[in-house]
């Protein structure tokens, strides 16, 4: 048997260091086994999926060196490997369920879904919903058809009893049959549900592991029932602990810096990074902290990753980084030093920006620091506005911060058009909306137009400065948070 394992990301959104981590372990076990790392996009979610998150997601893993054996740039003997490029064949195996009597049409709203598990919970009843609880009558099913209602196709599970997943670090794991619910496998628009096609995707592309984050375990069930409905061989389970923010939460943006850019931008070493993820939940044999990527590999044992969850400590993370760029050469060091953020291609994003600001060569190093720096040296003083006040400029921020969260694109116009709809919904003048974001980005209300400096540092590194801003001013605690979000909802933008 050739070992075979796939990394298997979204390209919704900024490209996520816990991405890399699955990838490192995933790439590690197949090299180990003498197999294949398969790389596929999961863009079944086609209102939030992009092209530009696809090529990031690309780009990052390249950039830290987790290439792939297959995948949708390089192909391969079993793509395509997007999802969205395989939409035909999924009907196909939904529909072959229904045949075999393991999945079911579910007409049901959503007004009656929140109904019937509201029911639930009034009569006490701890489980999920099942199929006896959504199966209309024969006679109300026709009905709906012949009105063309939307429907969606639901996997059949058991109501009771024990499900025993088999899992490499874990050894048999319990599950709760009346906790999983009847699983969406095909959406009403005909795309699958990552479910069907996760099952689907990895049977037909002969994946032997499946290495996954452990949020996926109590969906593994599902998984398992799947397996046995198609008649076909499961893969083995591996799920790996989660990265963890200091205080032992799951690993968020809130918290901790999420996105492998965001690290690229500041200027860490792939190595250095790679080297950390490696040690999340793992160490070498002998304990050195140090290690290459392929030193990594060639020591690699799944056996050693401890269940304990690994903390991601930026502090941690810096130190090895400055551990990498010390055992460089001088001319390596310059060499990174380039490829960072002192080369051309950079260089001329800002120029045009930058000449127009300038009398003499010596003033670019000042004016264009912004854009080279990691965090602005800025505190709450920094913020002082003759008319507004600093809980004032905090929620503006806040807003601003969820709405470039949501964005797809990152442009100048799009930049723009969010902060003067929000300013207009606040009836806060633009120039007096942008004074604080000039801050947070730049340092100062003194550079050139913020909607082109956050296009030219990208979206990873401006959303960043803005949460620091944020916590600068004070932060925002839970309670203020759920008043914020209720108040962001209820804004007329747009």
């Amino acid at each position: 048997m050739t070992v075979r394992t796939r990394v298997a990301p979204s390209p919704t959104g900024d490209p996520h260091v816990g991405t890399a981590y699955i990838a490192l372990f995933n790439r590690c076990f197949a090299q180990q086994h003498g197999g294949q790392f398969i790389l596929r996009i999961e863009d079944t979610d086609q209102s939030r999926s992009t092209d530009q998150s696809e090529q990031m997601i690309l780009d990052s893993l390249k950039w830290l060196g987790l290439t792939w054996d297959e995948g949708p740039d390089v192909g391969g003997p079993h793509g395509p490997y997007r999802q969205s490029e395989r939409k035909g064949m999924y009907r196909q195996y939904a529909e072959e369920l229904i045949e075999k009597g393991h999945a079911f049409k579910c007409y049901r709203t959503s007004e009656e879904l929140d109904a019937l598990r509201a029911g639930l919970k009034e009569s006490g009843e701890n489980r999920a919903l099942k199929p006896q609880d959504l199966e209309l009558s024969a006679d109300d099913q026709v009905k709906r058809e012949a009105e063309g209602v939307p429907y969606v196709i639901r996997m059949r599970v058991p109501v009771d009893g024990r499900c025993e997943i088999q899992d490499m670090l874990r050894g048999t794991v319990e599950l709760d049959w009346a906790l999983v619910d009847a699983q969406i496998l095909l959406k009403s628009d005909g795309m699958p549900t990552y479910h069907l096609a996760n099952i689907v995707d990895d049977h037909l592309m002969e994946i032997t592991h499946v290495i996954r984050g452990e949020e996926w375990l109590n969906s593994a069930p599902k998984h398992k029932l799947l397996y046995e409905y198609f008649g076909w061989d499961m893969p083995a389970l591996c799920h790996m602990p989660l990265l963890r923010n200091p205080d032992k939460s799951k690993l968020s943006k809130r918290k901790n810096p999420t996105s492998i850019l965001f690290y690229q931008r500041m200027g860490y070493l792939p190595e250095a990074l790679v080297n950390y993820l490696g040690r999340m939940g793992w160490s070498m044999p002998d304990e050195s902290e140090k290690f290459s990527l392929l030193q990594m590999q060639d020591a690699f044992d799944i056996q050693r990753v401890s269940l304990g969850g690994p903390v991601f400590d930026v502090e941690k993370l810096s130190w090895l980084n400055g551990q990498w760029l010390r055992d460089q050469s001088d001319e390596q060091f310059l060499d990174s030093l380039l490829g960072w953020a002192y080369n051309r291609d950079y260089a001329m994003k800002i120029i045009p920006h930058l000449r127009q600001r300038v009398e003499t060569l010596s003033e670019v190093a000042d004016k264009a620091a912004f854009c080279f720096n990691g965090m602005p040296a800025i505190n709450e003083a920094s913020f002082g506005h003759k008319q507004y006040g600093t809980d004032d400029i905090k929620v503006w921020l806040q807003y601003l911060l969820w709405t470039y969260e949501a964005r797809n694109d990152w442009n100048r116009d799009g930049l723009f058009a969010d902060a003067k709809a929000i300013a207009d919904a606040l009836e806060v003048k633009i120039k007096d909306f942008l004074f604080p974001v000039f801050i947070a980005i730049a340092g100062t209300s003194a550079s050139f137009s913020v909607v082109d400096s956050m296009e030219i540092i990208g979206s990873d590194i401006s959303r960043a400065r803005i949460r620091h801003a944020i916590e600068v001013l004070g932060g925002v605690s839970k309670k203020q948070m759920k008043k914020l979000e209720k108040a962001y909802r209820d804004l007329p933008v747009g």
